[in-house]
C-alpha cells in the first residue's frame, strides 16, 4: 500500500489497523521463522485460497458456472509444486489449468470468455506469485531472505502511510488510488532500501551494496505496481475493499496485493545476484 495517505485524518483507524496488522504480521513472521518451507507453503495455500476467493467474488458478479474450482485447485497445488520440485514444474500446473478451463468453457454454452479468463488470471496472479515466496524460502539463507522481503515491504508500507498521512500533498496516481502521494512513496522506498542495506547485519550475504540497493528500489516499485493494480481492479468493479475479514485492512487480497509481484521480482533478483 505504498504511498498511501489516510482518508479521515492522519490516524483515524490506526488502532484497528495496528491490531489487525500485528496479528497478521506475527503469524507470517512466526511461520517463516518456525514453520520452515513446509509451514510457509501451507500458509501461502491458505492466503492464496482466501485471496482468490475474494477476487472471484468481486469480479464475477453474474454467477455462471465458470471453472472456479480449477482456479482454486491451481492456487492450492502451485505452492506444493514449488516446495517439492521448484520453479521448473510450475508451468505444468498453469498448462493443466488452461486445458481444464478450456474444456469447461466449451462444455457450457452460457459461459463468456471473460468468465474463463478471470479464473485463469486469478490463479496466475495469486497462486503463481505466492509460489515464488516459497521459492525464496528455499534459497540458501532463505529464512532470513524471506524475512527481508516481507519486512522490506512492511517498512515501505509503514513509512509510506505515516509520511503520506502527515505531509503527503503531491498525488501519485489520483485516477487509480487518490490517497497515494509521492512523499509517501519516496519514504517507503527509503524504508525498503534501508532494510536491504541492513541485510549483512543478520546474514553473511554475497550480495553487493549496489545490488542490495537495486533490490530495494525494484521491490518498492513492484510493491507499488501490485498495490495500484489491485486498486484498479476494485475501481473497475466498484468495491472499496476485496473483503471484510481483516478489520482496518479490508480483505486478504488487500493485504497481500504488494507481496504478490514483490515475491516474483525478489526471487529472480536474488537468483540473478548469485543466491542459489
Amino acid at each position: 500500500m505504498a504511498g498511501e495517505t489516510a482518508t479521515k485524518g492522519p490516524f483515524s483507524s490506526l488502532p484497528v489497523r495496528v491490531a489487525t496488522g500485528g496479528l497478521y504480521g506475527a503469524t507470517l513472521l512466526g511461520v517463516i521463522y518456525f514453520g520452515g518451507p513446509i509451514g510457509l507453503a501451507v500458509l501461502m495455500i491458505l492466503l492464496g485460497a482466501l485471496a482468490v476467493s475474494e477476487l472471484y467474488r468481486i469480479t464475477r458478479r453474474e454467477r455462471r458456472p465458470a471453472a472456479e474450482f480449477c482456479g482454486f485447485a491451481a492456487v492450492v497445488v502451485m505452492p506444493v509444486v514449488a516446495l517439492l520440485w521448484g520453479l521448473s514444474t510450475l508451468p505444468s500446473v498453469m498448462t493443466a489449468l488452461v486445458v481444464a478451463s478450456l474444456i469447461w468453457h466449451v462444455s457450457f454454452v452460457n459461459l463468456r470468455i471473460a468468465d474463463t479468463a478471470v479464473v485463469v488470471f486469478g490463479a496466475a496472479y495469486i497462486g503463481f506469485a505466492l509460489s515464488h515466496f516459497v521459492l525464496v524460502r528455499l534459497l540458501e539463507g532463505g529464512m532470513l531472505l524471506a524475512l527481508a522481503v516481507l519486512i522490506g515491504v512492511w517498512a515501505g508500507d509503514v513509512l509510506a502511510y505515516f509520511v503520506g498521512s502527515l505531509i503527503g500533498s503531491h498525488k501519485l496516481a489520483p485516477r487509480v488510488s487518490p490517497n497515494k502521494s509521492w512523499e509517501g512513496f519516496l519514504a517507503g522506498m527509503a524504508g525498503t532500501v534501508g532494510v536491504w542495506l541492513a541485510l549483512p547485519l543478520v546474514i553473511d550475504t554475497t550480495l553487493s551494496v549496489p545490488w542490495r540497493i537495486t533490490i530495494g528500489l525494484t521491490l518498492t516499485i513492484a510493491a507499488l505496481i501490485g498495490d495500484l493494480f489491485e486498486s484498479r481492479i476494485k475501481r473497475e468493479v466498484g468495491v472499496k475493499d476485496s473483503g471484510n475479514l481483516l478489520p482496518g485492512h479490508g480483505g486478504f487480497l488487500d493485504r497481500i496485493d504488494s507481496l504478490l509481484l514483490v515475491s516474483v521480482v525478489a526471487y529472480y533478483l536474488l537468483v540473478a545476484g548469485g543466491i542459489r
